[in-house]
């Protein structure tokens, strides 16, 4: 790293932080705090939940699974294949009841719709995964920043996890969107320099496509992940991922939150089908790097004798380590930091409103003064941040094993934690307990599958099996138990007609993502098969 490349990263710094600390200037109750006030841009909002996904592990891990990983390629496609179906889900069932109660924390509907231990054991339930998840993002991105810049790890913990905390505090929600809005930018630029770069030393498309392995490039593993041992099955992915998404955007704290700081339920729709549309794109440009990338690791002897057998994910920071000048390598590491720091912000935010609603305010009182309960939400923000980053300083040589099953425990839990919120709102029958016995049935059956089955079951599918489980018992359990009062069913439930008008209402954007779900099969099928 030379002072040009410091020079970069420095500015990047900078330029959040200031942004954070303009925006704090409007922050006069939680509200405000962490949902901006309402009053936040559809396009913001989506660009900013497009960040959110697109962590320093997508940065690097896409790029390495596509070229080098075994088994790897562009099957890595097929994770985006249900994705508009998904958003249609989302923007159907989730959002209108959800934005339009003008929630904080989602697991607010669940005491309005049950009752109020329901609502504490999934927030709880929400803290304590998303919490280790957090802890490990700062770890993995740490340890990226160390191999850019040969700075001592705990440093890279500290730095990475405390700036984030930092302006997540300051800023709340307004600075975790309009930051994340700058960080995708810097993102974008990153990865089209870093492919510009590996397009012309492989030689071109034709040496890139040259260089690589057949199966490599096939985009679908025609495999169901039942028993066969296939890595990447498509029914897996279709079916499973379905489910995943539907959840994740729908009913999980880390992504919803952007849904309920839209200023309205049209725009928290408008928001989610944008997403919806972008992110294939983006996709793409990920693993087109890896394939440019992988070109140059094929044919050069120092950038496979730099990246270690057991650290595949270190060939992009490797090759901005070898063959990008000074300062576009800085340019790479703000880069790698934006997307660190777009997904942990979010993770911080999310908590902070989770445990500040949940169980902070009812302990404050009805009566608090708003500046009173925004000092509580920034020092509940600063106090989890504390948290992640020990977290982060501790997990230490755990982390890799962590990393790589971090996706299957949300497989655990996010069929089980739909079933709640979608029994809520479509079954007028359903009861807290019913869903606790239901959460509990689910969480069961995917723990039985996953220690007695192990790998003959592709992971994926605990996300259909959690929630089917958890759908019947809440049903058989909530119809031997008195129906729920009138009072609990207005406005947390959608009758038949209601979704056959929003259906209605949005028809013309749900036939533009259904049209985007069947082109982006039919171009990962024209890749090719396994």
């Amino acid at each position: 790293m030379t002072a040009a490349d410091w020079a970069v990263i420095t500015v990047y710094l900078a330029a959040t932080l200031g942004l954070s600390a303009w925006l704090a200037r409007r922050q006069g109750s939680p509200e405000d705090y962490y949902v901006g006030g309402r009053d936040l841009p559809a396009w913001a909002l989506a660009l900013s939940i497009l960040a959110t996904q697109s962590s320093a592990n997508s940065f690097l891990g896409i790029p390495a699974y596509v070229a080098l990983v075994p088994g790897g390629g562009l099957t890595w496609l097929q994770y985006e294949l249900v994705l508009p179906l998904a958003m249609i889900v989302v923007m159907l069932v989730f959002v209108p009841v959800l934005r339009g109660l003008e929630l904080v924390s989602v697991y607010e509907y669940l005491e309005r719709r049950f009752d109020r231990p329901t609502r504490l054991l999934l927030s709880a339930v929400f803290q304590l995964s998303r919490g280790l998840a957090a802890g490990v993002a700062v770890y993995a991105a740490a340890v990226v920043v160390q191999v850019c810049t040969g700075l001592p790890l705990a440093w890279c913990i500290v730095g990475v996890g405390g700036m984030t905390v930092l302006y997540d505090t300051m800023g709340g929600m307004r600075a975790v969107v309009w930051t994340d809005v700058m960080q995708m930018a810097v993102l974008l630029l990153g990865i089209v320099v870093c492919g510009v770069y590996a397009w012309q030393i492989a030689g071109g498309g034709a040496a890139i496509l040259a260089s690589l392995a057949p199966e490599r490039l096939a985009a679908v593993e025609l495999a169901h992940g039942l028993g066969d041992g296939a890595r990447a099955p498509v029914w897996g992915f279709v079916v499973g991922g379905l489910v995943l998404y539907v959840a994740y955007y729908g009913v999980d704290q880390g992504q919803a939150q952007r849904s309920l700081a839209a200023r309205n339920v049209p725009a928290a729709q408008q928001a989610l089908w944008m997403n919806g549309l972008a992110r294939f794109p983006l996709t793409l440009l990920y693993c087109g790097l890896g394939l440019a990338i992988g070109a140059v690791y094929a044919g050069s002897e120092a950038l496979r004798a730099a990246v270690p057998a057991g650290r595949l994910d270190y060939l992009v920071p490797r090759f901005i380590e070898l063959y990008l000048p000074a300062g576009v390598r800085g340019l790479l590491v703000a880069a790698i930091l934006a997307a660190a720091m777009s997904s942990l912000d979010s993770l911080l935010n999310s908590l902070s409103a989770a445990t500040l609603r949940d169980f902070v305010e009812p302990r404050l009182g009805a009566q608090a003064p708003a500046s009173r309960r925004l000092l509580a939400s920034r020092l509940v923000t600063a106090g989890w941040g504390v948290l992640i980053v020990g977290f982060g300083l501790l997990v230490g040589d755990l982390a890799s094993s962590v990393v790589e099953g971090i996706n299957r425990i949300g497989a655990l839990f996010y069929g089980p934690l739909l079933a709640a919120f979608g029994c809520g709102i479509l079954d007028r029958r359903a009861r807290g307990p019913g869903v606790l016995a239901g959460v509990v049935a689910g969480l069961g059956l995917n723990a039985v599958l996953a220690w007695g089955l192990g790998p003959q079951l592709f992971w994926m599918w605990w996300n259909l099996s959690g929630l089917l489980a958890a759908v019947f018992v809440t049903c058989i359990v909530s119809r031997l138990l008195a129906p729920p009062r009138h009072e609990q069913l207005q406005g947390t439930t959608l009758t038949l007609a209601a979704l056959r008008a929003g259906w209605a209402a949005q028809r013309r954007t749900f036939h533009a993502l259904l049209a985007a779900s069947a082109v982006m099969t039919a171009a990962a099928l024209a890749l090719g098969t396994r």
